[in-house]
C-alpha cells in the first residue's frame, strides 16, 4: 500500500467520508504535513477498495449525481494500527531553497535577501495559522489533547511539529537575509535568537 493509502485510511479511521471531503481534508487537516492532488486520492480509493481495506455506500442527493462515502474496514484499521508502528521509509530530502542557498554566495546579496525575506514572511504566515489552530484545539479539546487514545491527540501532536518546522524555518530565512544584508549578529545574540531569547 503506498503512503498516501494510509494517509486515507487515517481520515477514514475518524469518520466516513465522500472522496471530495476527503480531498478537502487532505488539503487542511493534515496539509502541513502531507498533501495529495484530488485527481491522486480517487483512484487510491479504487486501489484500497479492491483491497478490502474500504467500502462504500451511496448517499442519494437531489440535483446532483449520488455520492460515495468511505468507510475503513477491519482490515483497514488493523493495516493502519501495523503501519503506525513501522520505521518510516527513509526518504531524499529535497529543499529547493537550501539547495539555492548552497550557491547563494555567487547571487546579488540584495535580491537574494529579498528572496529570504518573503520566504520567512510565508513561513511566518504559516506559523500563525498553525498558532491559531492550537489555540482553538487547546480550547475546545483540552484534557483530549493530552490523552494518547484519543485521536484529538494525534492531530495535536502532528500539529505541533508543524509549529516548529515553521518556526524553525523563519527563523533560519531570518538569519540568511540578515546575513546577506551585512546585519553581522555577535556570538551571543545569535545564540539568544536560537534559543528563542
Amino acid at each position: 500500500m503506498t503512503t498516501l493509502g494510509y494517509a486515507i485510511l487515517g481520515l477514514l479511521s475518524r469518520e466516513d467520508l465522500s472522496g471530495y471531503d476527503l480531498t478537502r481534508r487532505m488539503a487542511g487537516r493534515v496539509g502541513y504535513f502531507w498533501s495529495a492532488k484530488h485527481s491522486q486520492i480517487y483512484p487510491e480509493l479504487a486501489r484500497l477498495e479492491d483491497g478490502g481495506y474500504v467500502t462504500h455506500s451511496l448517499v442519494e442527493q437531489r440535483e446532483r449525481p449520488d455520492k460515495k462515502v468511505y468507510k475503513i474496514t477491519a482490515e483497514g484499521l488493523n493495516a493502519l494500527k501495523e503501519w503506525v508502528i513501522q520505521v518510516p521509509v527513509p526518504r531524499p530530502t529535497r529543499d529547493e531553497l537550501t539547495l539555492k542557498t548552497y550557491s547563494v554566495w555567487l547571487a546579488d546579496k540584495e535580491e537574494a535577501a529579498r528572496l529570504y525575506r518573503e520566504e520567512e514572511l510565508r513561513h511566518e504566515e504559516q506559523l500563525a495559522h498553525y498558532e491559531e489552530l492550537r489555540a482553538w484545539m487547546e480550547s475546545e479539546h483540552g484534557q483530549e489533547l493530552r490523552s494518547p487514545d484519543s485521536p484529538w491527540f494525534a492531530s495535536y501532536a502532528s500539529l505541533r511539529r508543524g509549529i516548529g518546522y515553521e518556526k524553525e524555518y523563519a527563523e533560519w530565512c531570518r538569519w540568511v537575509a540578515d546575513s546577506l544584508e551585512g546585519r553581522e549578529l555577535s556570538e551571543e545574540q545569535e545564540e539568544s535568537e536560537t534559543n528563542g531569547g
